[in-house]
This record gives C-alpha cells, structure tokens and sequence, in this order.
C-alpha cells in the first residue's frame, strides 16, 4: 500500500521517490545479511552518495537541507524495506550532531566526508552499568599535558567497529551530568578497540558492540564544545534521535500492516479469504489506526522542530507510541499468519524480533514515560 503523504515541497516528493527506488533494489537483501550478520557498508555508503545520510543539515555543510518531516518519511520507507539500514541512518544523522552544533572550525570541515556518508559514525554514550542512568557515566578523560588520556567501556553502540568516527562522552569533571565532556575519536586511534558484536534477538546485520578504550591519547582539538558540556551535546541529540526511532517504528509497522493485509485477503480458510472473518478485518482495522496514529504524532513533533519551537516532550510522546505500536502491531502480524507468521520464511517473524528494540533504544519507554509525567507535574 502507498501511503497517502502531504510534503511540504515537489523536491521532498522526488525525494521521497528516489528513497522507494533504492530500497526497491539495494535493501532487497535484508534477509541475506540478517542471516550472516553482515553489515551492510557498502549499502549504506550507496545511500550516502545519493543524499540520504545528510538530509536534514544544511547544504552549505554538505548536507541536503531538508526538513525534519521530509527526513523522516525518508526513514519510514527505509525501515519498512530493511530496519537495520534505516536504524544506521538514523544512528549515523545523530553522530553528526555534535561536530554540526558544537564543533570548531576546525572539526566543521569533516562535515560534507560525515554527511556524504565517506565517514560513519557512532555516538558512544551508554555504558555497562549506567543503563538509562547517562550522567552516572564512568569511562574518564584525564589531561596528560597535551591532551586527553581515555579509559573505560561503552555498551550497545551501533557501529562499533564499523563506524569511522566515534562520539565519546566521558567524565572530565566531577560527579553527575556537570562533569562530562564530549570528545572526537577516529575509529583507528591506538587504544581503541571495539569487541566482537552481541548476540541479539533482531538488527543482526548491525549488532551493536562494546568498545574499550585502554589509554587512548585525542589531541585537545578533539574536545567537542566546551569542557564539561557534553551531558547537554548529548540530551540534544537524543532529542532529535528519538523522532528518527519513531519514524523507524512507523515504517516497520506499516510494513507489517501491509504485509498481513495482503495475507489475509489472499488466504482461504473455511471457503473464504480470512480477511472476511470480523476477527481479523477489525484486527486489521486496529493495526492500520494505530500506525496511521503514530505517523501523525511523530510527524507533529518533527514540524514543531522545523519550526524552531520546543520539541522534547512531543519527541518523547512520539517515540513512546510509536514503538509500542510496532511492537504490537508485528505481534499482530504473526497473528495474523498464524504458524507461518513464527516461520523465518515469512518477514513478519523478523519484524516482530526486530521491533522489540526499537522500545529500548535511544531511552527505554520507562525513561520516556518519565519524562513526559515530570513535563505535566513540574
């Protein structure tokens, strides 16, 4: 089913185009990649010289000057092809925030390499043990005279040994989030080293990892911002961070919606196609609500943002429901198949695993919850 889209100009329309075209033909290898959990960097680096890896920056940084909106819709379509592509994308446009809004000129000038996708990153912020809790970060950066010594481990980072460029959020001052720093890291400085990815339920072909940093020296050139400053680099991302989740949810949602519609009117049971069964059309009816529910609530905070108006809670609001859709939607899904849907030869099965994350990353439902109840008690 295409769905029926209000953009903002006829560009954002050629864009959006040029997105289902190449998930058409470059993303139809989802399976095979899962399967092996193999990365797809040259997949990703196709999607970086045909503009999608910058959409919403300036172009006069080497970006495309999109709108949040249009940005998006961009990942929607994505993610119904193939998430963890979409998720990449999504992880990638959040790394290059901070060199975007923080960085010297200096560290400015690796913008149009980041936003052409030449250079992948990664945002290295949570930890084994901090969980939710960011500000409660270990890993430390101490002065050595010329720069910053690094030491600690970074948890669940996508593009951990793959990335190119790393966001590394550590401690340079006291307790709690006043004490943290962001520095800039390449991916082939000595004493980093990324660990064997996770064993995960879903986005196989880009598991995240762990990295350990054992006495990595960064030039003090590579300190993002202000010493100190980091906590609030890293709310500002993750604000931003969590519409592209959202709209990650919103596709594989629709995916699924699509794909168990046309099932269910193609399957016979009884004499009948078992779209014809109240059942499952009202199951049916609810799925399509809900997705066409959480488009509409992640598309508002994104126009909110482009209008440069207080976006956080509707971002939190949106993440929140958008990934408890998917997730219900895709266990709806498989309903829908029935055996088959629990089958690895049906793609809903791989929806259903994959959608579980999407309520965990880039702050866990429960962190959104909270949020959003101290905005309304405050």
């Amino acid at each position: 089913m295409t769905v029926d889209r209000i953009l903002p100009t006829e560009e954002a329309c050629e864009l959006l185009d040029l997105t289902r075209e190449l998930a058409d033909g470059e993303l139809a290898q989802a399976d095979d990649f899962e399967r092996r959990g193999q990365f797809p960097r040259e997949i990703i680096r196709t999607l970086g010289r045909a503009g999608l890896l910058g959409l919403p920056y300036p172009e006069a940084d080497g970006g495309a000057g999109q709108p949040y909106e249009v940005y998006l819709q961009v990942l929607e379509i994505l993610a119904g092809r193939w998430l963890a592509v979409a998720e990449a994308v999504s992880v990638h446009t959040l790394a290059c925030y901070p060199v975007y809004a923080h960085g010297s000129e200096r560290q400015r000038k690796l913008l149009p390499d980041m936003l052409g996708g030449d250079l992948l990153g990664a945002y290295a912020l949570s930890e084994p043990q901090g969980g939710s809790d960011a500000a409660a970060l270990t890993t430390r950066a101490t002065h050595d005279g010329t720069g910053w010594v690094v030491d600690g481990t970074k948890a669940w980072i996508t593009h951990a040994g793959q990335a190119d460029f790393y966001n590394v959020f550590c401690r340079t001052g006291g307790p709690g989030a006043g004490g943290i720093s962001c520095l800039l890291a390449d991916a082939g400085t000595p004493g980093l080293h990324p660990q064997k990815p996770e064993r995960t339920m879903g986005l196989r072909s880009s598991a995240p990892a762990q990295l350990v940093f054992e006495n990595m020296h960064l030039d003090g050139e590579r300190l993002i911002g202000g010493e100190n400053s980091g906590f609030r680099i890293a709310m500002e991302a993750l604000d931003a961070g969590r519409l592209g989740i959202g709209a990650c949810a919103v596709g594989l949602a629709q995916a699924a919606v699509d794909y168990a519609a046309a099932y269910a009117k193609e399957r016979i049971q009884f004499g009948k196609p078992i779209a014809s069964f109240q059942g499952i059309g009202f199951m049916l009816a609810d799925m399509a609500t809900q997705v066409s529910a959480a488009r509409a609530l992640v598309l508002a905070a994104a126009r909110l943002k482009d209008a440069g108006r207080p976006f956080s809670i509707e971002a939190a609001k949106a993440k929140l429901f958008a990934t408890d859709v998917a997730m219900k939607v895709t266990t709806d899904a498989v309903q829908v198949l029935g055996g088959y849907g629990y089958t690895g030869d049906y793609p809903v099965e791989r929806w259903f695993r994959e959608a579980k994350v999407l309520q965990i990353v880039e702050g866990t439902n429960q962190i959104q919850r909270m949020v959003i109840s101290r905005s309304l008690t405050a």
